[in-house]
């Protein structure tokens, strides 16, 4: 897991990369804000990306995220435009209320699929259907 800390912040952006059916998973706690921006691109974008391999496919786990600002919409934004040109996908999973309202109220849950669990997000079946939270 990384770390990653600014001097005298209390909440800081931790993350971590596990594979899950060939699916790379992206687990985020903390927030994410502009001082995390490149780490949470690094984090987000599969290294192979140029590469002649299978499409990149990437969940975002955001169930342990606690604030997001439009720095980190951007950086979905970014990653998701990436990986689709790569013909794969990023999806959103498990954000908590608050963020969710951010996603929200941006539209970000209109341009990339926002699942309400991890298990939903990897699951093939819910390609075509965007989950909404209430």
């Amino acid at each position: 897991m990384t770390d990653i800390s600014p001097t005298g912040r209390p909440e800081r952006l931790s993350v971590a990369h596990s594979t899950v059916d060939g699916i790379r998973v992206v687990t985020l706690r903390g927030d994410i804000d502009h001082d995390v921006k490149d780490v949470l691109t690094t984090a987000l974008l599969p290294q192979d990306l140029d590469d002649d391999g299978p499409p990149p496919r990437v969940v975002a786990d955001l169930s342990g995220v606690t604030f997001l600002d439009s720095t980190g919409i951007n950086v979905f934004v970014h990653v998701h435009h990436q990986v689709g040109a790569a013909g794969g996908w990023l999806r959103l999973a498990a954000a908590q209320e608050p963020v969710m309202r951010v996603v929200q109220l941006v539209g970000l849950d209109s341009v990339i699929p926002c699942r309400p669990t991890l298990e939903q997000a990897l699951d093939p079946g819910t390609d075509t259907e965007v989950l909404r939270r209430p």
